[in-house]
Order: structure tokens, then sequence, then C-alpha cells
């Protein structure tokens, strides 16, 4: 999910000993094919790949639009877009024409298999929440029963817990997203982008994806 700063287009995967292989989800799914939730789970993580690099690519196209880059400027978040990741595609909300979504879900998709990885991973993403929360309420869970049970000691424990928790949440966040709940679309193609509304009834595009063998 995307609530919605740039990776570097330096891969961060270049020097990972776990760096993605086009086949190994259909190798996975062959090998624990019989697991119930098995190929949901694997296009969900595809999916949200595909959605964070969508928005990506989009924040470029808004950015050029205003004019507003340079060869030495990173490209910025536009955060009016944000994503919802399903396993049978992605809603888009944000002010975007159909048009320019299926060019960006397009140039998404070949740029995230042609190599650009570290579009799959973005700084707004929910992950990210979820893991600062995780990480705070572990820590201040810890410091309680490790300090002395005053009132002052305990205040002083929470407050360091939130501290710490800040400054390791963000590096911690991109990589539970780049482990574990993003992976390179190999296995996607997209079948279809429609006006609809999310389950909360708020306007969106949702952009329809099929599972397919790398070729």
């Amino acid at each position: 999910m995307t609530n919605s700063a740039y990776v570097n287009t330096g891969n961060a995967w270049d020097l990972d000993l776990f760096k993605p292989q086009p086949t190994q989800d259909s190798e996975f799914l062959k090998l624990l094919g019989f697991l119930p939730g098995l190929k949901e789970i694997l296009m969900l993580r595809q999916v949200h790949a595909l959605e964070h690099a969508t928005v990506w690519v989009l924040s470029e196209t808004s950015q050029l639009e205003k004019e507003q880059d340079s060869e030495n400027s990173r490209p910025q978040d536009n955060e009016t877009l944000g994503g919802l990741s399903t396993d049978r595609g992605f809603y888009l909300y944000g002010q975007v024409s159909q048009l320019d979504l299926q060019r960006a879900v397009r140039t998404a998709l070949q740029r995230l298999q042609g190599g650009e990885w570290d579009l799959a991973v973005h700084p707004r993403c929910g992950t990210n929440l979820s893991v600062s929360m995780l990480l705070t309420a572990g820590l201040a869970l810890g410091a309680h029963f490790l300090l002395p049970r005053g009132p002052i000691e305990q205040l002083i424990g929470l407050g360091l817990a939130a501290t710490v928790a800040t400054q390791l949440a963000p590096d911690l966040g991109l990589t539970v997203q780049k482990y574990l709940t993003t992976a390179i679309p190999f296995n996607l193609t997209l079948t279809d982008i429609s006006a609809t509304k999310d389950l909360w009834g708020r306007s969106a595009y949702f952009v329809a994806v099929q599972w397919q063998e790398p070729q």
C-alpha cells in the first residue's frame, strides 16, 4: 500500500546475495503449490511492487510537466497519489487520466523487469507505518520490564523507545518491503484499467493484472 522520496536508481540489490530472479516465484509455486493461498500471496507481493513503481513513474511524469526536474535533482514523490494492492491488481487514488495511468503501469512493469528493482519500495508504504508501530511497541515493552517501575524511569524508557524506533523504522521498513511485502513482478501482465470505487466508496482506478509464466 502506498499512502506516496525517490529511491536511487543505483540499485540496492546490486550487491545483494538475494537478487531477484525471473523464475523464482514460478519455481516456488511449482514446489509448494499445494499450500492454500500461496499463489495469492505471491501475486500480492508482485502487485505491491508494481503499485509502488507506478506511483514513482507518475510522480516523475508530473515533475517533468511542471519543469521542476534537472540533471542533478532526484525525482520527487507526488504525495497526491496513493495505492492499495490486492492479489488481483491495485487501486490507484489521485488525479490522473486513465491513459497516463496505463502508460505508467506499462513503463513501471518494464522498468522493474528490466532491473530497476528499487522502484519496488516506497517510503510512504503502509508497511513502514506498521513496522514503526511494532518496533515502538516492542521497545516500549522491553523498557517497561527492564527499567525500574517508578513513573520517572518508565517515562524515560518510553521516550527512549520512541526515539530509537523513529531512527530505526524508516530503514527497517524499507528492508521489510524489499524482502517480505514486495517482489519483482516477473509474473504479472496488465489486463485492464477501469474507473471504480473501492470498498469504502472512494473513487479510484483499478489496475487488473493476471499471472503468467516468464518468457
